[in-house]
């Protein structure tokens, strides 16, 4: 049977790294997801409000869709879109960055897409004065990376909502019998409920893996109106819920491949989510792949197991940012 990986976690994606900062003060914070060498890169935006940066690269026909160095993902709205900046000052200093030939005194670009939520109205004090704190966290989260990192009230989830629930950040992996891994990170801040009505248990509970995000389980014969959203937020307003998250896998695939399953992955938010996707969400899926492990199987076939895999561990990685996020710290 498929597993997690060791840590459970997306950087159990061997060339994946995790780095996280956060302001306590205004209660917003920056995940940057960044890949050891250059990598292919792909996105699906699915929610009707999206903040993105750079996403445009990714599509088909791109010059860099191969040379991804970085996610970056944000709270802040649109304020957190120049936490990537500093991702790209850190991945600068390093040497990192595309350029079509390498010249003396002309550094090279670090490709850095990014995507943010909306926590302005978390009760946090956004009177930062002229410089917005996005930058620095940026920064500093890219200084941080490594392959421990931590879940619920931590980086771009710290000053996030899910429904009426806190959000978080979350993560979760799996390992397939013939080696194949597959890892995801999300960032919760979504206007649908993440628990089914009148229940303790996640709808993502049949995906739970080794009671991760609690073992919570419906009651036998639950049903409920099909307008019931259960713990929603009461009003959406636009931008302001939001669910953003990176998958990563080891096994090459070509950039439509990657495409695809970022397609497919969209599945996981609408198996841990309800509602999604809707006009005030800005739901935003990236996919990374690292192609260090080849596949021997017929392509059609070898992308979907790859886009099923994707939203199956993405909707645990959204009840694990949930769930975490509620433990006492």
């Amino acid at each position: 049977m498929a597993r997690p990986g060791a840590r459970n976690l997306i950087t159990d994606i061997e060339g994946i790294l995790v780095g996280q900062a956060e302001d306590p003060g205004v209660r917003t914070g920056v995940t940057v997801v960044v890949a050891v060498t250059p990598c292919l890169g792909a996105v699906a935006v699915a929610g009707g409000g999206p903040g993105t940066r750079e996403t445009d690269l990714l599509g088909s026909g791109r010059l860099v869709s191969g040379h991804v160095d970085a996610v970056c993902l944000s709270g802040g709205s649109a304020y957190g879109l120049a936490a990537a900046d500093g991702v790209m000052d850190g991945l600068r200093a390093e040497g990192r960055g595309f350029a079509l030939a390498r010249r003396p005194g002309v550094p090279a670009t670090p490709i850095v897409p990014g995507a943010i939520l909306y926590d302005l109205a978390n009760g946090g004090d956004k009177d930062w004065g002229e410089t917005a704190p996005y930058a620095g966290l940026g920064r500093a989260a890219f200084a941080a990376t490594g392959k421990a990192f931590r879940l619920g009230r931590a980086g771009a989830g710290y000053g996030a909502m899910a429904g009426t629930a806190p959000g978080g950040t979350g993560s979760a992996s799996i390992v397939t019998d013939d080696g194949f891994s597959v890892g995801a990170l999300a960032a919760v801040n979504s206007f649908g409920s993440v628990r089914m009505p009148g229940s303790d248990a996640f709808w993502a509970w049949p995906y739970e893996i080794g009671g991760e995000f609690g073992g919570a389980r419906p009651a036998a014969g639950l049903s409920f109106d099909a307008e019931d959203w259960g713990a929603a937020k009461a009003s959406a307003h636009p931008r302001e819920n939001t669910t953003i998250a990176c998958i990563a896998t080891d096994v090459a695939v070509s950039h439509d491949e990657a495409q695809r399953i970022a397609q497919m992955a969209l599945a996981g938010m609408a198996r841990a989510i309800r509602p999604v996707f809707a006009p005030t969400d800005g739901d935003v899926i990236f996919v990374l792949s690292t192609a260090r492990r080849e596949a021997a199987l017929p392509r059609p076939l070898l992308v979907a197991r790859l886009g099923e895999l994707a939203a199956g561990t993405l909707a645990r990685a959204i009840a694990r940012g949930v769930y975490e996020a509620e433990q006492p710290s």
